[in-house]
């Protein structure tokens, strides 16, 4: 199978390159070429660091066909990828959010159904053990009905080493943007589809430039809490910060508190398993450990493709995360809970 990696910008790209790469059934493509020439995380300073084949241009790696592609373009960069990519018949696995506006992620959507090819959304934490077992006890009714969710996705902040995350053009926003649809993803799942009503949200640069958001000297937000009302009466809180030190052990975390009528489930995506300290660096020491939610996502884009079924999360599911985030931005705006419309042409 003939795979392509679209763009270097995003910083799990690597890390799809490196699975992608040991895989024997996978013959890897790459191009980046909107990458700072520069920059020896993108184009071709990376791909030869990681030693993969590279295409200097977009024509000359849709020329080669591809089977499959995985975009991991800066997010308002996704429509053309996919695009491109659907005209050619390869199928899409895209990294979250699907979008950055509305019209953007429905085109991406039509697009591919036309072409008939399956189009993913990069949601990796859907396929860890832990949630997949969370995600039975709600379903089989052992909770009882799901009241309250709390959730919490932080890091650090991506634009130290990828700026263009703080860039509202080409990120589409800030930490709300990065970090809520993960979240809104496993609710997605939680609730079997029911689609959210109402979203207000909080949000600063406190933890950015320290400038007030909206400012001459501000960039995006860096901090924020969004809330999610659900039809069932479900409420869900998702502290989505880049509030992670450079030096914090992990590069972040994802973790729901959810409240139900028999109990009470801590879920954590990214459990410490072995910490200690390091004498030869006097720093604190973290060993990551259980599941690896990339290789897991990988596998079930790669037999969506060879079996030609639909994958999970598809498109769909990707566009109706964004409308969270859409919505968070508008309460934003206007400082009010703003409600979701009924979704139309689905």
């Amino acid at each position: 199978m003939r795979i392509a990696v679209l763009s270097f910008a995003h910083v799990h790209a690597p890390t799809y390159i490196e699975l992608l790469r040991d895989r024997d059934d996978v013959e890897l493509l790459t191009a980046d070429p909107d990458g700072p020439p520069d920059d020896p995380d993108r184009g071709a300073a990376l791909a030869a660091r990681l030693g993969v084949p590279y295409s200097a241009d977009w024509d000359e790696v849709f020329a080669r066909r591809p089977d499959a592609v995985v975009v991991t373009s800066e997010n308002s960069r996704h429509r053309h990828l996919v695009e491109r990519a659907a005209a050619v018949g390869a199928h899409v696995l895209c990294e979250k959010p699907l979008a950055t506006t509305e019209e953007d992620a429905r085109a991406m959507i039509d697009a591919c159904a036309r072409a008939g090819v399956a189009l993913m959304t990069a949601y990796p934490v859907r396929f860890g053990s832990a949630f997949t077992a969370l995600h039975q006890a709600v379903e089989n009714g052992s909770l009882g009905s799901l009241v309250s969710v709390h959730g919490s996705n932080n890091g650090w902040n991506p634009s130290g080493s990828r700026s263009w995350f703080g860039d509202r053009e080409l990120a589409g926003g800030g930490a709300v943007m990065d970090h809520t649809v993960h979240i809104a993803d496993l609710m997605d799942v939680l609730l079997g589809g029911e689609q959210a009503v109402e979203v207000y949200a909080q949000a600063n640069d406190l933890l950015g430039s320290g400038h007030p958001l909206g400012s001459a000297e501000s960039g995006v937000e860096t901090a924020g809490l969004v809330t999610v009302r659900y039809p069932g009466g479900v409420v869900a809180a998702v502290d989505c910060s880049w509030s992670h030190p450079k030096d914090h052990p992990t590069w972040g975390g994802l973790a729901l508190t959810c409240v139900a009528e028999r109990g009470i489930v801590e879920f954590d995506a990214f459990p410490r398993l072995l910490s200690g300290f390091d004498s030869t660096t006097a720093r604190s020491r973290w060993e990551p450990g259980g599941d690896d939610l990339d290789a897991a996502m990988l596998e079930e884009f790669l037999d969506a493709v060879r079996t030609g079924r639909r994958p999970r999360p598809d498109g769909e599911a990707g566009l109706r995360s964004l409308r969270i985030v859409l919505a968070a931005y508008e309460s934003l705006r206007t400082g009010q809970p703003v409600p979701l419309p009924e979704p139309v042409g689905e």
